[in-house]
């Protein structure tokens, strides 16, 4: 009902606005014929200063909303002479005696395009400031100067979404189009990100047009921010148009012209303009933004991950975080909807784990309505969701593992396997003792869950890991140190925000590999390289002591890594060469149940003096030789695999090694 009331309206209006334009049209016709009429047409000054007559004011009287050439006129401030050049510029397009009027006025029937010249001789009030690139015709590109001898011969143009708006049918500038993009209107939000809207909304209302600061919305929940700006836009009853960062010209020209489309288009349609910065934009990409910015007038928003520096106009910072735990809770059961109440406690589990934002959880809701419904295990399916749904922002920055490895697979003394057991445990009871238990309200820094796995390559640290993400559940993501580590300063420590920044949301497992490459001794400052360098691992232990998830890193030489960081880390975990009886597990369990074999003795086979992962090699180079023989394998087919890997380690193979093999 009130969809067909308003449409009834806005056709109202249109057809009131057709009205008014018309006849305000028909007032600059009359003032041409007058002029081609001679001396006795022309007004003078007292009549030209009541030109608004009877017939306009009746029409203005009837109408439930200003007309739009009036709405134009008052909002780039107009004066009686402007309005009516572009009404003149308008005539032409919409009324085709108009043409006529301007050749005949001009006295050359080629000259059908109205001019300043024109306007200056035909128009009452006429002052030549209006003609100047600052007054609001040429400064607003109301209308567009063709090419011409002289400035007052030049033909003139009304812009075409000048043109539209003043028929009632207001459009985007198609100049602005590649730039520009409509934002939704807000809906709800968390209470902790509404409050951020209403505030924004109550400095905006306190202010006015260039008074209003500049709101810079930072953090790492970037669909957070964006909701926000939207939401007290929508509070405000303001239109929110969106640009990014990124697509801003570089030239200052480009920038200049498109700035000033943007201003005009603001004040035509009220609009705030919530401009985007990423974090992966290129430094001249955001000094472009700054410039572009402090350029403009209005309500302007950032969103950004760290604030920017603004010289010209005041900002107001304000850190946009997820939602808090328990307001998670609340979107998930409402979201969820009678689907919660069969997960028995798995969204409290979800929300320890996951640490998603409003828009990730829609989604997520979403995805899974029907399964939470059909399937035995709910949880399950609202688990795996999460992790599908976290994995986005991680995907492009690390490697993720498939885990495949189980604890049988791994053969660790009792004293290793105990302590790899108690980091699932510390990983699984995160919620109870840090939010129930009240550790995290005493302090936010030591809550995250670091591990440091030590020992010789091949040792079975990476399978350490598989087999936790496996026992827990989550993703493993192998973090390569040549994506990370960048010789340009400040650029490894942009890296490491995003790689924890990203994982934080799902709670991933991060494995560092050879961390003593990243995570070396702080060496003694003696360039500003150093000085660098050292600050890269301070920023470093910080982020590890903030992340919530859990940390695993790995290296050859516990020697190396620095001792302050070794002091942060909660767990650390010795992987020793395997001994004969620990190889002679390995060795009964490197063969798939389903590869055929004969004839295998493992207790000769255990005096390789090698670590698990070279047997993993062995076992696997021994299977394809025998794959391509038609054979099944055999201790034949594994010593020829042992020689192939001795060379590659560049060692020699005893005779008390393999001796009896065959």
């Amino acid at each position: 009902m009130m969809t067909s009331t308003h449409t009834t309206h806005a056709t109202l209006w249109l057809e009131a606005n057709q009205r008014y334009l018309m006849a305000a049209l028909g007032q600059v016709r009359a003032a041409l014929e007058r002029h081609m009429a001679g001396p006795e047409g022309h007004l003078s000054a007292e009549e030209a200063s009541h030109m608004a007559d009877s017939t306009l004011q009746a029409l203005a009287e009837t109408m439930m909303a200003p007309a739009a050439l009036e709405v134009i006129c008052a909002a780039f401030a107009l004066s009686s002479f402007e309005r009516a050049v572009l009404l003149l510029c308008a005539g032409v397009e919409l009324d085709s005696s108009f043409a006529a009027c301007c050749a005949a006025a001009q006295g050359d029937p080629k000259r059908t395009s109205p001019t300043f010249g024109l306007a200056l001789a035909t128009l009452p009030a006429a002052h030549w400031s209006a003609l100047t690139p600052a007054a609001s015709l040429r400064r607003w590109r109301l209308i567009e100067v063709g090419a011409g001898e002289t400035l007052t011969a030049s033909p003139l143009r009304i812009d075409e979404t000048i043109l539209h708006t003043l028929a009632g049918a207001p459009v985007l500038d198609e100049r602005l189009q590649p730039y520009v993009r409509s934002l939704p209107m807000g809906g709800d939000l968390p209470p902790s990100q509404h409050a951020l809207a209403r505030r924004i909304a109550s400095v905006w209302s306190r202010g006015e047009g260039a008074d209003w600061p500049i709101i810079q919305l930072c953090g790492s929940d970037e669909a957070g921010r964006r909701s926000i700006a939207a939401s007290s836009c929508t509070l405000l009853t303001i239109p929110a148009r969106s640009m990014r960062a990124a697509d801003l010209p570089g030239g200052v020209a480009e920038r200049e012209a498109l700035g000033r489309l943007w201003e005009r288009e603001a004040i035509l349609s009220g609009s705030a303009l919530v401009l985007e910065c990423d974090e992966r934009d290129s430094p001249e990409s955001l000094r472009s933004a700054l410039a572009f910015i402090e350029s403009l007038h209005g309500p302007l928003l950032m969103t950004c991950r760290e604030p920017l520096a603004l010289r010209q106009r005041p900002s107001i910072r304000l850190e946009v975080h997820k939602p808090r735990a328990e307001e998670q809770q609340m979107l998930w059961r409402r979201m969820l909807g009678p689907a919660a109440e069969r997960l028995n406690g798995q969204v409290e589990a979800v929300v320890c784990q996951f640490n998603l934002g409003m828009q990730s959880i829609q989604a997520v809701c979403a995805e899974t309505a029907e399964q939470l419904h059909q399937e035995d295990s709910p949880g399950a399916v609202l688990w795996d969701a999460c992790r599908a749904q976290a994995r986005a922002r991680l995907e492009g920055l690390a490697q993720r593992i498939m885990p495949a490895a189980a604890w049988n697979d791994l053969v660790l003394p009792d004293a290793q396997r105990r302590t790899l057991h108690e980091i699932a445990a510390h990983v699984r009871q995160r919620a109870r003792v840090y939010q129930a238990w009240g550790f995290a309200a005493r302090s936010a820094r030591g809550l995250g869950i670091s591990a440091l796995f030590a020992g010789a390559s091949g040792t079975g640290k990476t399978m350490a890991a598989e087999v936790l993400a496996n026992e827990l559940q989550l993703d493993l993501y192998h973090i390569d140190l040549s994506q990370v580590v960048s010789k340009y300063i400040g650029e490894t420590e942009k890296n490491l925000r995003r790689i924890f920044d990203a994982a934080e949301e799902g709670g991933a497992i991060l494995l560092f590999d050879e961390a003593d490459a990243l995570f070396g001794k702080r060496s003694e400052v003696k360039d500003s390289h150093d000085r660098y360098a050292n600050i890269e691992v301070s920023y470093l232990l910080q982020r590890m002591e903030a992340y919530q998830g859990l940390a695993i890193l790995t290296t050859n030489l516990q020697s190396a890594l620095d001792t302050a960081f070794l002091r942060r880390l909660r767990f650390i975990v010795q992987f020793p060469f395997p001994d004969a009886g620990q190889r002679a597990q390995i060795w009964q369990h490197v063969f798939p149940a389903s590869t055929p074999t004969a004839g295998l003795e493992i207790p000769k086979l255990a005096r390789l003096n090698l670590a698990g992962g070279n047997i993993r090699n062995i076992a696997l180079h021994a299977a394809f030789l025998a794959a391509d023989e038609g054979d099944i394998v055999q201790m034949k087919h594994l010593l020829r695999a042992a020689r192939s890997e001795y060379a590659k380690l560049e060692r020699a193979l005893t005779e008390a090694e393999i001796g009896g093999w065959v």
